[in-house]
């Protein structure tokens, strides 16, 4: 025989407050925590990025614009794009694809990949543009054979986006990956009972139940395409006018004492990393969201 003991109201409002009281700091060790945090972010991102933007306005608006618009700064921005452009679509494919198959699907060497994934975190950028250079540079392993084939990688545009799709492409396979598999795989089975195909559930079941992540990983990727330094500098050779991103571009100024123009460009990547981080606060509330409803319909299963 089962008994159930009602507290009285009271007892249980005070047991709540125990409860309540065990689980909160006192106010003056929250208001410490919010101070050193609101410190730590003023030391470390709004004072560098004000100093950024005053920097490169001190001169006057017309060394600011002279320095953007100058022929070496606009390709350095229309290289970047160019990168960004072809890496990003690459790593959606990617992403999409390789989430799909850890998520929905059991097969050998699936850790392999999950490790395969997480390599560009583990391994420096710098390294990752070194391993380009033993492969495809002129000493390199096919380095003769490229040659003799007048095909020009190391210094040249395609190895910049080789090294740009190396460390960017986690991001959307990542973001992807833990949704896909807190959703789990019912909702692709009963597509498949009522006659869908392989397409028609991609199309209509999976992608739109993780669209929200996908375009939080694309806009992650994207960021860190335009602002990636390491990889692509080991393998663009600082050729100005040529294999020059706007970060090597702005190393490039600030090394020859144009701090102006070099502090004029780094706003550039200073308000593309603003703009990212408001779309990544708006796209992480529904991803949070979806994840959310995926855990409940998981756990009421």
């Amino acid at each position: 025989m089962n008994t159930t003991i009602t507290l009285p109201t009271p007892a249980r409002r005070n047991q709540a407050r125990s409860a309540l009281a065990a689980t909160t700091e006192p106010a003056w060790v929250r208001w410490t925590l919010v101070g050193m945090a609101l410190t730590f972010l003023s030391l470390f991102l709004f004072v560098p990025l004000y100093a950024v933007f005053y920097e490169g306005l001190k001169k006057g608006w017309e060394v600011y614009l002279e320095a953007i618009i100058e022929p070496d700064a606009l390709y350095a921005v229309k290289l970047t794009l160019i990168a960004a452009f072809i890496s990003v679509p690459l790593n959606l494919v990617f992403g999409i694809s390789a989430a799909w198959a850890i998520a929905k699907f059991e097969f050998r060497g699936k850790n392999l990949l999950l490790t395969l994934i997480d390599l560009p975190f583990s391994v420096s950028p710098v390294i990752a543009g070194l391993i380009y250079v033993l492969v495809f540079g002129l000493q390199g392993w096919l380095g003769e054979w490229l040659r003799d084939e007048d095909i020009k990688i190391i210094f040249a545009v395609p190895g910049i986006v080789l090294a740009t799709v190396f460390v960017t492409f986690p991001f959307v396979a990542r973001e992807l990956i833990p949704l896909m598999q807190a959703q789990g795989q019912e909702q692709e089975e009963a597509a498949r009972v009522l006659g869908a195909n392989g397409w028609q559930i991609f199309w209509r079941v999976t992608l739109p139940n993780v669209k929200w992540a996908l375009l939080y990983g694309v806009i992650l990727c994207n960021a860190r395409a335009m602002g990636e330094f390491g990889a692509v500098s080991v393998v663009s050779g600082h050729i100005r006018g040529e294999t020059n991103t706007l970060p090597l571009h702005i190393e490039i100024l600030y090394n020859e004492y144009q701090f102006a123009a070099a502090f004029a460009v780094a706003s550039l990547l200073a308000g593309l990393a603003l703009v990212t981080l408001v779309l990544k606060y708006l796209v992480e509330q529904r991803v949070k969201k979806e994840k959310s409803v995926a855990k409940a319909d998981a756990d009421s299963e």
